[in-house]
């Protein structure tokens, strides 16, 4: 039988999260399997491995073959390395402790890089969390300023509508004072009909004056006529 050490699909959609198994090739990628040898979640970053190392090392003695996202698993977490190092201790190329030796200070040098990834990562995460407080902070501040600007403008306009209010206000103390000053004109627009009563008697006394004088020269032209009968006699 066959057997491949692959990875199965579990999670939910979008976020996928995986078993790392031993199953036969002839199976379904999600059906069944031999034996599960650990889990791999692709959605932290870094990736949260956790592998049963021994396992998985003695599945790769038997002749499972990883596919290749299995294998590159495998190799991040030292169970390649292992497994070659075996097979030198098989061949007597070294011993047991030698290569014990060499594996545990090759997982201590990719802890190292694991955990300096692990540290760039936080740094940029932090740095990028500051940028963007710095930011939000800058906008806030422009807001700020904005909102100071516009109350600033809203006075100055409130301002101006009252000297406007007090102009316009002005004009009608003075059209009061004028009404006021009316009853003047109305005075003199009664006095005026008693100055013309006065005329009017005064020309009415004179004028039967006149009128008797020209009534009393009236007499004398019959005296002239006879006069001018006298000559023609």
């Amino acid at each position: 039988m066959s057997v491949k050490i692959r990875l199965q699909r579990h999670g939910k959609k979008q976020k996928p999260f995986y078993w790392i198994v031993a199953a036969d090739a002839r199976a379904k990628r999600d059906g069944r399997y031999l034996e599960k040898l650990g889990t791999y979640n692709p959605n932290t970053n870094p990736a949260t491995i956790d592998l049963n190392l021994d396992q998985a090392v003695q599945w790769l003695h038997n002749g499972a073959q990883p596919t290749d996202t299995a294998r590159a698993i495998l190799s991040y977490k030292g169970a390649l390395m292992k497994h070659h190092l075996d097979g030198g201790v098989r061949k007597g190329a070294l011993t047991q402790e030698q290569a014990d030796a060499k594996l545990a200070s090759w997982l201590e040098e990719k802890a190292g890089k694991v955990t300096a990834k692990k540290e760039g990562l936080t740094k940029a995460q932090s740095d990028a969390k500051a940028k963007a407080l710095k930011a939000e902070k800058a906008a806030n501040d422009k807001r700020a300023a904005a909102a100071v600007e516009a109350a600033k403008v809203v006075e100055e306009e409130e301002a101006a509508e009252e000297v406007a209010v007090e102009e316009t206000e002005a004009p009608e103390a003075v059209t009061e004072v004028a009404v006021e000053e009316t009853p003047a004109e109305e005075v003199a627009t009664e006095e005026t009909p008693a100055a013309e009563e006065v005329v009017a008697e005064v020309a009415t006394e004179e004028a039967p004056a006149a009128e008797e004088v020209v009534a009393e020269e009236a007499p004398e032209a019959p005296a002239a006529e006879e006069t001018s009968e006298e000559k023609e006699a």
